[in-house]
């Protein structure tokens, strides 16, 4: 188990990441989401880890989203405040968010999120960087920054990818949030529960996925990323080739060997 803002636990195959801010809402602080990258690290390095799992502390919120608490006061000249070693380096704070929700979506693992609670801002875009998601079903998802003057900019480019232009700006433009069935509707989330299912649920999900072959995991999760943006003669080039390095795996073998014997394969992860 490990201490502060993130703890990491680590049971039957299963890496669970809390975000452990409760007094503060769960919000992302740079503390919090440099801790979630070295956490989200640890897990992909220990062969013991076939999925990983994210949540918040608490049962009401997930994430609050961004620390306003730790952001600056907008600049009034001629003085202006500026956290410490500047305006860039405020800026490469801020990119950090960003290389997280890409670290979560290109992790080689599976990974999950447990929703227990209201997902806004950021919140909702650690949610959607996952690749799968439970959520309990009092949580609200949504982009409330609009209301204090912000806009979420990051987040903006996940909502785009999973549900339409017109449902994507208006979370983003009205800071709207949405009833989680809602969400399961417009495809934000997998599963919705009662909170007293939440955990079976999630390691149920989870537990799926983690028998699979760990490298075959990682090669069509990484197979779905590149093939997304692109054209559809492009992606069927592109995963043409990606079946061929998939048909050269150990563990396509093992798969193909334990299906036409009637048993439970064997993986090698390779």
């Amino acid at each position: 188990m490990e201490e502060g803002p993130v703890r990491s636990q680590v049971e039957d195959g299963q890496a669970l990441l809390t975000i452990d801010r409760p007094g503060a809402r769960n919000a992302l602080s740079p503390e919090v989401v440099q801790a979630l990258r070295a956490a989200l690290a640890r897990a992909e390095a220990d062969p013991a880890v076939r999925v990983v799992v994210l949540t918040g502390a608490g049962d009401r919120v997930f994430s609050a989203g961004g620390d306003l608490g730790a952001l600056p006061a907008a600049p009034a000249p001629p003085v202006q405040a500026q956290p410490e070693g500047g305006f860039l380096a405020g800026h490469a704070l801020r990119r950090e968010y960003g290389a997280l929700l890409e670290a979560l979506a290109g992790s080689p693992l599976p990974t999950v999120a447990r929703v227990n609670g209201h997902a806004l801002g950021g919140g909702l875009g650690l949610v959607l960087a996952c690749d799968l998601a439970v959520a309990v079903d009092s949580a609200d998802l949504g982009t409330p920054e609009i209301d204090v003057g912000l806009f979420p900019m990051m987040v903006l480019a996940w909502l785009q990818r999973h549900v339409g232009r017109k449902r994507a700006l208006e979370l983003l433009l009205t800071g709207d949030r949405l009833k989680a069935e809602d969400a399961l509707r417009w495809g934000l989330v997998n599963r919705v529960v009662p909170r007293a299912e939440l955990d079976a649920a999630t390691r149920a999900l989870a537990s799926k996925v983690a028998g699979k072959s760990r490298a075959i995991l990682a090669l069509g999760k990484s197979s779905f990323r590149d093939a997304e943006d692109m054209s559809l003669p492009q992606a069927m080039d592109f995963l043409a080739g990606q079946l061929s390095l998939n048909l050269g795996a150990e563990d396509a073998a093992e798969g193909i060997a334990a299906f036409l014997e009637r048993r439970p394969p064997r993986w090698k992860d390779r």
